[in-house]
């Protein structure tokens, strides 16, 4: 499908979907195109900048990748984190080293570490990172 930008007798502008131009011909000519705003059906293509370059036979840029995911808001990290990780507060460095050396099942946990454990996780290899939970009112 091509998307033209459409052009009535009367100056209002509109877009009209078809399979290529000779389709718009086709309608145009049969009067099956009518403005939505005003019933008139002598319709022409507007020239754009895509009807330039695909009239040109020249090959359009390739899509531009998606952009990415925005960034679940504090709410949705929080849901997410109680929801999905087994709270095992002050207990999280024996745990977690536990986990890590195959002694517990591995599973997500989250918890409460003095700076003293941490620095002992990462000197012992286990991996783990900090994340600061917001607090809501309500």
């Amino acid at each position: 499908m091509i998307i033209y930008d459409l052009e009535c007798s009367q100056g209002h502008t509109f877009e009209g979907w078809f399979n290529d131009i000779a389709a718009f011909e086709e309608q145009s000519a049969q009067r099956m195109i009518t403005c939505p705003i005003c019933g008139d059906s002598t319709v022409k293509v507007k020239p754009t900048s895509l009807n330039v370059l695909g009239n040109t036979g020249a090959t359009p840029p390739p899509p531009s990748p998606p952009s990415p995911s925005p960034s679940p808001s504090p709410r949705a990290a929080l849901d997410f984190i109680t929801k999905h990780f087994e709270d095992v507060g002050e207990n999280f460095a024996d745990i977690a080293r536990r986990i890590h050396r195959g002694e517990e099942e591995q599973r997500n946990i989250r918890g409460l570490t003095t700076s003293h454990e941490e620095e002992a996780l990462r000197e012992e290899g286990v991996p783990f990172f900090k994340v600061q939970l917001p607090k809501f009112d309500s």
